[in-house]
Parts: structure tokens; C-alpha cells; sequence
């Protein structure tokens, strides 16, 4: 990725409201429709696709909390 591009995605990040005490990854991933299905989802995190607070996760079932950070694909989102 060129270097510009990466910083640009760094300050496009968006954020995801958190109305419980956490969110499943793979939830998140769709509601974020970063994919089309629970499936897709668990695949993408299967791979090491995804990342979680900076490295990769593998964890499908991982309960994201405020203050997280999940990155796929290009794509960053900040749970607040």
C-alpha cells in the first residue's frame, strides 16, 4: 500500500457505537458490511484477514469492547 494511501485510511476510520457490553467479531464485521455473511466473516478471521488492536486475530468469537480497534480489508473502525 502506498504510503499516502495508508495514512489517508488511518484518518478516514470510522467508528461503531457500542449499545452492549461488547460485540462478536464476526458480528461486527457484518454489521460493518465489511462482508455479506457470517460466513464470509468467519473465513476472513479463519485466514488472518482481520486485525484486532494492531495484530492478527484468529479468534472468530472475540468480543470487541469500547476502545478497540479492527481493521480489514483497508478499512478501520473504533468501537466508542
Amino acid at each position: 500500500m502506498h504510503e499516502l494511501t495508508r495514512i489517508k485510511v488511518i484518518l478516514d476510520m470510522q467508528t461503531f457505537t457500542l449499545e452492549g457490553e461488547y460485540i462478536q467479531l464476526i458480528q461486527l464485521m457484518k454489521v460493518m458490511n465489511w462482508v455479506e455473511h457470517g460466513g464470509m466473516a468467519q473465513r476472513m478471521v479463519e485466514e488472518g484477514l482481520v486485525r484486532y488492536n494492531g495484530e492478527i486475530d484468529f479468534r472468530k468469537r472475540l468480543k470487541v469492547r469500547r476502545g478497540d480497534v479492527v481493521d480489514f480489508e483497508g478499512n478501520s473502525v473504533k468501537i466508542v
